[in-house]
């Protein structure tokens, strides 16, 4: 797996290559790229698909200093430059969705459209962030112990082959690495007053079953982006969906996809 040095991480990364529009994944919190494994099956030959584990995931090396999602659309933006992209489409799923949207604000010219996939604009509700501050606390003191690790891999996945090769994952990482990915989650700032300023196509994506972030929010984003299209809900999807299904999010995501490409660059 490609590795690059970019903002004092090293990032793991994938790339088909290929003339095709360049679609870059960004994955959700505890998860990595591998993620994307169907959508990077699904797409590739029609498009470039690049996806990368984010700090303090994954196979990348993380510093383990404080940061944002801010520092991670930056981390995503100097990944597109290591790549010689100049315009792609940022997918993110959760966390993903949370860099992207940064990314669109920072570097409005570098993205054509995005793809937002079990994600909200907001900050974490107060009465989430006590029960998932005192989850992460533990997380990071004693590691994914077994009534922890199934909690949060039925709120993240709730599929029970995929449950468990997940929770086999994060057993495999110390346990303590979770800490400022933990605090970046939980502290993250508000953009749904910038949303407007987002001016490329969105599409967003959402599981009907996601406790995490609940439908409602994804429809509260459609509505505060300017050019976003209808909200396509996963019926019986948690809140990784397209891990869980990929099919039916792999149609209106190439549908999407199809559109943005054939509109080309001055979209």
């Amino acid at each position: 797996m490609p590795q690059v040095q970019l903002n004092g991480q090293t990032i793991q990364f994938e790339d088909t290559g290929g003339p095709g529009l360049p679609v870059l994944f960004s994955h959700g919190f505890l998860m990595d790229q591998e993620m994307f494994a169907a959508q990077r099956e699904a797409l590739r030959g029609e498009f470039r698909v690049i996806s990368w584990d984010q700090r303090g995931f994954g196979r990348s090396e993380f510093d383990g200093q404080p940061f944002t999602y801010w520092d991670s659309a930056r981390d995503a933006l100097a990944l597109l430059d290591h790549l010689q992209i100049e315009r792609a489409v940022l997918a993110g799923m959760s966390q993903g969705g949370y860099l992207s949207l940064r990314a669109a604000l920072l570097a409005p010219q570098r993205v054509q459209a995005l793809v937002l996939i079990d994600t909200q604009a907001g900050p974490e509700h107060e009465d989430k962030r006590a029960a998932y501050r005192q989850l992460l606390d533990t997380w990071a003191s004693v590691g994914p112990v077994d009534a922890l690790a199934q909690t949060i891999a039925t709120i993240i996945i709730d599929d029970p082959a995929e449950n468990a090769r997940w929770i086999a994952k994060w057993r495999a990482r110390p346990h303590a690495t979770i800490r400022e990915p933990g605090r970046c989650l939980l502290e993250r700032d508000d953009l749904r007053p910038r949303l407007s300023e987002i001016r490329c196509p969105a599409l967003v994506i959402h599981g009907s079953r996601d406790t995490a972030i609940e439908p409602a929010q994804a429809q509260a984003l459609r509505e505060g982006l300017p050019r976003g299209e209808g909200v396509v809900l996963i019926e019986g999807a948690a809140h990784a969906a397209n891990l869980t299904h990929p099919q039916a999010v792999n149609l209106p995501l190439l549908a999407f996809l199809r559109r943005i490409a054939a509109a080309g660059p001055a979209l």
